[in-house]
């Protein structure tokens, strides 16, 4: 049976054009959105999908499942995009054999894509998600027509390391508040703090569908796959020197993590990526400006389409 639907105005900004939109109350977000399985090679892969156009499937963090995604920045990238997140083959809800190399993580990606008959994607992924982004944009570079990368790092060996406050706070067995202000955020600044908090209520939101935590014994998989990615057998650096995706890298100017002069050194070798800082910000900028980030994404991938139909 159908059924009304209540409709809201808001503004945008286009080009420095305003519109109004007419935004469904009722629509499936990323706090409502049902988890949905793909059977492909033997096993299930958990995914979310919401929002309608181009699809861009979104590749998550050590120890993140479906739920560990601001819904704010989900939502606003919907408004623009079909945005898919997903569980790794044998974390949280998805089943099947975890993977042991960064390419087979990317294999979920590609076959994920083909079980949803999706032949063309954008891919993003966010800090180890970013690494296995990487991987799929230079391993199956024909199915993926930009790239979007958070909080992450290049292929291959850096020489700016992560700092130890982030693998002493990242590996323990529970993280409270202040875990995930040192980790995402950055603790000397106020304003981050504060939208630590605001991120973390908007994540409270869901309250059933909730996803399975990844177990600890599962966190060795992720190990394996960067210890794989930073000797780069897939030649994965050489390749996005090469590459004609648009490259999108968004970091922030305390990165414990993953710092931001790994991507400075590779300004004038990767040809197509643009690095972007956020101020007063960590690990998880796009928790900290979600709608800000959602849109310089939109605006990106809005530009190399019009370039790429220019050329």
């Amino acid at each position: 049976m159908g059924h009304s639907k209540s409709f809201s105005k808001a503004h945008i900004s286009d080009n420095d054009e305003t519109k109004v939109i007419e935004l469904k109350t009722d629509e499936t977000n990323a706090t409502n959105s049902k988890t949905q399985f793909a059977e492909t090679g033997g096993r299930k892969i958990a995914y979310r999908s919401i929002g309608q156009g181009k699809p861009m499937i979104l590749c998550q963090r050590f120890r993140g499942n479906l739920d560990d995604w601001d819904p704010s920045f989900l939502n606003a990238l919907a408004k623009h995009f079909n945005v898919i997140t997903f569980d790794y083959t044998g974390f949280a809800s998805s089943t099947g054999t975890p993977p042991e190399n960064i390419l087979d993580f990317a294999k979920d990606v590609k076959d994920l894509a083909g079980a949803l008959k999706l032949k063309k994607i954008m891919v993003g992924g966010w800090s180890f998600g970013g690494c296995v982004a990487q991987i799929v944009a230079t391993e199956f570079p024909d199915m993926v027509s930009q790239l979007i990368l958070m909080g992450t790092r290049p292929p291959g060996q850096v020489n700016h390391p992560m700092e130890d406050i982030f693998l002493k706070t990242a590996y323990k067995p529970q993280n409270d508040f202040e875990d995930e202000v040192i980790l995402f955020f950055e603790p000397a600044s106020k304003a981050s703090r504060a939208a630590a908090k605001s991120s973390q209520k908007r994540m409270a939101k869901r309250t059933t569908d909730k996803d399975i935590p990844v177990e600890q014994d599962l966190w060795q998989f992720y190990g394996k796959g960067m210890e794989d990615f930073g000797n780069d057998a897939y030649n994965a650096l050489q390749k996005l020197t090469k590459t004609k995706i648009p490259i999108l890298v968004i970091t922030a100017d305390h990165e414990i993590c993953f710092p931001p002069e790994n991507w400075f050194e590779l300004n004038r070798k990767l040809p197509t990526a643009q690095v972007m800082v956020f101020p007063q910000a960590g690990h998880g900028p796009h928790h900290q400006y979600p709608k800000l980030i959602a849109r310089y994404i939109a605006n990106f991938i809005k530009y190399n389409k019009k370039a790429a139909k220019a050329n």
